[in-house]
């Protein structure tokens, strides 16, 4: 019989994580563990508020697995299964899909990403992103946080004050830049406006600037804007990719929203057959979550898996960071 274990992390940020919707200085994570006495494997979940996951309903759901036999499974297919009859919610799906599939390995000798079909992680090239701030903080938070060693910069936006804040990143830096809306704008006309006076040259694309709702607007703007458009609260567990392709340039997978290595690999495969640029992004992480992430990263174009930089006391040291590039320890 299989031993489950679940833990909180608490997670002190290094500044205020601050986004269209929401501010913070710290979050609330879990490690799942399981165990068959002799060896091991650990997920970690990153709950997200925008899908309705909070800790307590994540440990709620983990009680329900728990009573539902998860400790007698005996393959992956029965924790599927497993999973199927008893959804939880896509972060805790991923933590303890992850921690079966680490564990397995473990047991029969497999490199994760072996099992997963994917390419042996390299070293990996990430952006770095910066919280939604006042222009006038931009240099020095650049400056106080060496970010001129990453090769793109990320800028979190809010619809108001946009134009400010990415006009001085891209005046401070020689960096491509990524801008990050988290579907702050409501108006289809008022974000043309915004695309429109972007540095084409500079910009390499926007995420989510609209909510998922707003379908038959990204489709009249993605053949008219200037700069690719990136899909990321419009991607989840599942999606409809015909849809995707007429509203979005490229998407971003992340493992979290994905529920597990098993779908983000679908959701990729999907993504290529319809033609999209792909991202694989994260929420706030520790480094298991970033080193799972690292087992597909190979396969995508775009990497955004900094986030385990913002953490105080990153509690497990299983990637490191040097110029710009991230390194499994």
């Amino acid at each position: 019989m299989l031993k489950w274990h679940i833990e909180a992390l608490h997670l002190k940020l290094k500044y205020t994580w601050k986004i269209a919707r929401n501010a913070t200085d710290e979050k609330l994570n879990f490690l799942v563990q399981v165990s068959d006495g002799t060896f091991s494997g650990f997920g970690e979940a990153a709950p997200n508020i925008r899908y309705g996951e909070t800790p307590e309903l994540l440990l709620q759901q983990y009680q329900v697995l728990l009573a539902a036999g998860i400790s007698d499974v005996k393959s992956m297919e029965d924790l599927l299964q497993l999973l199927q009859e008893y959804p939880p919610a896509n972060a805790l799906r991923f933590a303890v899909e992850s921690a079966y599939l680490h564990y397995f390995c473990q047991h029969k000798g497999i490199a994760v990403h072996q099992l997963l079909g994917q390419e042996t992680p390299k070293p990996q090239a990430t952006c770095f992103t910066l919280p939604i701030m006042e222009p006038d903080q931009v240099q020095e938070f650049i400056k106080q946080h060496g970010l001129t060693r990453f090769g793109s910069l990320k800028v979190k936006v809010n619809r108001e004050g946009a134009e400010d804040l990415v006009r001085e990143v891209l005046r401070v830096t020689q960096k491509p830049v990524v801008v990050d809306g988290n579907e702050s704008w409501q108006e289809p006309e008022e974000l043309l406006a915004f695309l429109a006076q972007l540095d084409r040259e500079r910009v390499l694309f926007v995420e989510q600037p609209m909510p998922v709702s707003c379908a038959a607007a990204y489709a009249h703007i993605k053949p008219i804007s200037p700069v690719p458009l990136v899909a990321d609260e419009s991607v989840t567990d599942d999606a409809d990719f015909e849809l995707l392709r007429e509203q979005f340039h490229g998407i971003n997978i992340k493992l979290m929203k994905a529920g597990g290595y098993l779908n983000a690999v679908r959701l990729l495969q999907q993504a290529r057959q319809h033609h999209l640029m792909t991202m694989i992004g994260c929420m706030v992480e520790t480094t298991l979550g970033i080193w799972s992430a690292m087992q597909l990263s190979q396969a995508f174009d775009f990497a955004d898996l900094d986030t385990f930089m913002i953490i105080e006391k990153e509690p497990f040291g299983l990637v490191r960071e040097e110029e710009g590039k991230l390194y499994l320890k």
